[in-house]
């Protein structure tokens, strides 16, 4: 056996809502995400600290033959730590980063929702779109998230002028209660060094400035630029920039030859239409300064609308109702689950021991039908309701009612008629 096989980590077992799987003090419960650098796992803490209800959170794993790469694994863990210090309400939160069994992973909160370029697509394939309002309230959230990162200071003191580099809709989550989040932006440098190396870059084109194409320097108005081409996609749903080949859209990228919103969609206001394209200015001296600016512009016309963080709320439950139900169903099992080898048998606490024990069967009485088992957490079992905002919820991914545990429905078959003939 080679040194390099000895140093090969364990297949990672990802685990599922009802059966967790047990990845150093987490509990992993199943994979939701898959990308060319890594993997992401809903998960939960061990222990979770007393009093306080199990918090979901999402594992990103790295890929372990990128972890074979000493200087991507030094840059991951770098800017994980940077990742650590964004607080913002606009960008989600990063709890630890680490190493368990030779996997790196950066554990953060987990957001059930979808991510703006799952959105994009289930309006284009419904033939709908963005209500103006809901976009502009993305396009709130993510100019807020970015500019607290462009701000953030170091422990010295000093503005660490962060830059992402990679503002686009698949880092942009929207929660199903409305929120708006940026992901990655801590590892969003790191990230972006290495893509090219591993195939995933072209689709990272049509998010690109035009000095970000051309391999110039960058500074905060890169991100401005592609917040603006977000905004502009959500305004109309279609692609701003795009091309047969590669060299087709990077020579539209570097043009920068933008039409108004308002051209696609009458309901854009020219006031909506002036911020997006300011973003979108292919000279950098004509875009805004700062992500501060942009934010304060389309704050003051979301306040024009009178918009309730509600309205996005239901849309999102709506456009995606079965999702949402089964991201609901999935989450309350995986709060309490805990692996099958760590599960203690229970019993029905309707019988008391004392009453069973001292009973004495009458001669010719048919026999009692036994206590319903139930063993573990009951995790196997799906409990019909309804969600808060009324939608009935799945019984099972089944579609069946499933109940925790062996139940009589026939006291000649089953466990117990295998039981009585042994007694005859």
């Amino acid at each position: 056996m080679s040194k390099g096989s000895l140093r090969k980590p364990p297949k990672l077992q990802p685990g599922s809502p009802k059966d967790p799987v047990r990845f150093g003090h987490y509990y992993l419960l199943g994979l939701i995400a898959r990308g060319g650098m890594a993997e992401v796992y809903r998960a939960r803490l061990v222990d979770a600290p007393e009093g306080e209800e199990p918090r979901l959170l999402a594992i990103k794993v790295m890929r372990p033959e990128l972890a074979k790469e000493a200087r991507f694994v030094d840059m991951f863990h770098r800017e994980g730590q940077l990742a650590l210090m964004l607080k913002d309400s606009a960008i989600v939160e990063t709890i630890e980063l680490g190493n368990i069994d030779g996997r790196h992973f950066i554990a953060m909160e987990y957001i059930g929702g979808r991510d703006l370029t799952q959105i994009l697509r289930r309006c284009q394939k419904s033939s709908l779109r963005i209500p103006v309002p809901h976009a502009v309230h993305v396009g709130v959230g993510i100019a807020k998230g970015l500019d607290f990162a462009h701000n953030l200071v170091g422990p010295d003191g000093r503005r660490l002028s962060l830059v992402n580099r990679d503002v686009s809709p698949s880092n942009v989550r929207i929660a199903y209660t409305g929120e708006v989040k940026l992901l990655d932006f801590g590892i969003a440098q790191a990230l972006m060094k290495f893509t090219s190396e591993i195939g995933i870059l072209k689709g990272k084109f049509s998010y690109m400035s035009p000095e970000q194409i051309r391999g110039m320097p960058v500074d905060q108005r890169t991100d401005i630029f592609s917040a603006g081409i977000i905004i502009h996609e959500m305004l109309t749903t279609e692609k701003l920039f795009r091309g047969d080949t590669e060299f087709a859209l990077m020579e539209r990228v570097r043009k920068a030859d933008v039409q108004p919103p308002s051209k696609f969609n009458r309901r854009v206001s020219p006031e909506l239409d002036r911020i997006v394209m300011k973003a979108l200015a292919r000279d950098v001296s004509e875009r805004y300064t700062n992500s501060a600016e942009m934010h304060a512009d389309l704050k003051a016309v979301l306040d024009g609308y009178r918009f309730d963080v509600r309205e996005l709320r239901d849309f999102m439950r709506k456009e995606f109702r079965r999702e949402y139900t089964k991201d609901l169903q999935d989450s309350e099992v995986a709060r309490v689950a805990v692996p099958i080898g760590e599960r203690l048998p229970t019993f029905d606490s309707n019988i008391e021991p004392a009453a069973a024990k001292n009973s004495v069967p009458i001669p010719g009485a048919p026999l009692p039908p036994p206590a319903n088992l139930s063993f573990g957490e009951g995790t196997d079992s799906q409990v019909a309701g309804l969600s808060d905002d009324g939608i009935q919820m799945e019984i099972s991914e089944n579609g069946t009612n499933d109940v925790a545990g062996p139940v009589l429905e026939n006291e000649k078959s089953g466990f117990w008629s295998r039981m009585f003939k042994k007694r005859k």
